[in-house]
């Protein structure tokens, strides 16, 4: 179903915000700066008790539209209908989708309390396109299976850092989402209005 995939992606991006860095070994590139500062960035704004649930939401938007690229993520995911749709609808497709994103992560971030990340490298695939490697450490588990990887894209042809992807046990999450959405789009004669609408109403139901 195409919102479990999406709630994938918004976690595994909402990891990089939740959950504290462990001590790794000194960055080699901006790319691996950006990702291991960040970690801790949002591991103080969701911590800090001195902020009411609407300053923590409102803080976390603004703390989340900083560090990865939203807009781009949402017009990736739309595959080629994003070539036949009106920029009203592809304006209201970024605004539902970054809502949704956001809603989402609130609901989860606290199953993260207690887990780590820690940066273990990166790898360059050219100049402005790199992809950082963080593993998810959790100090209660018995299972004796190697830890998650969740691995964050970092474009930076932009002029800054921004991530705009993010793959959790190897899995790219925003191909995976243009997958899904593309689907449903199919189904729905490639109404663009009612993926809006849908992830509109979820949004709500997580708020």
């Amino acid at each position: 179903m195409m919102p479990n995939i999406t709630r994938r992606a918004v976690v595994a991006l909402g990891l990089l915000m939740a959950v504290p860095a462990l001590p790794a070994a000194a960055a080699t590139n901006p790319a691996e700066q950006f990702i291991a500062d960040n970690i801790h960035k949002g591991f103080d704004l969701l911590n800090n008790k001195s902020l009411s649930p609407v300053q923590r939401r409102a803080q976390f938007e603004q703390f989340l539209l900083g560090i990865a690229d939203m807009k781009r993520i949402a017009v990736f995911t739309l595959g080629n209908y994003r070539r036949s749709a009106s920029p009203a609808d592809l304006e209201a497709f970024d605004t539902a989708f970054q809502n949704y994103a956001v809603s989402v992560y609130q609901s989860y971030f606290s199953k993260y309390a207690g887990q780590s990340l820690k940066v273990t490298g990166s790898q360059v695939r050219s100049a402005d396109d790199v992809v950082v490697q963080t593993q998810l450490i959790d100090p209660n588990d018995r299972s004796g299976q190697p830890p998650v990887e969740v691995d964050f894209r970092v474009r930076t042809d932009t002029g800054r850092p921004v991530v705009t992807d993010v793959a959790y046990s190897g899995i790219w999450l925003a191909l995976e989402e243009r997958d899904q959405f593309t689907a449903f789009l199919g189904q729905n004669g490639g109404n663009l209005r009612t993926l809006v609408n849908h992830l509109n109403e979820l949004a709500r139901q997580y708020k």
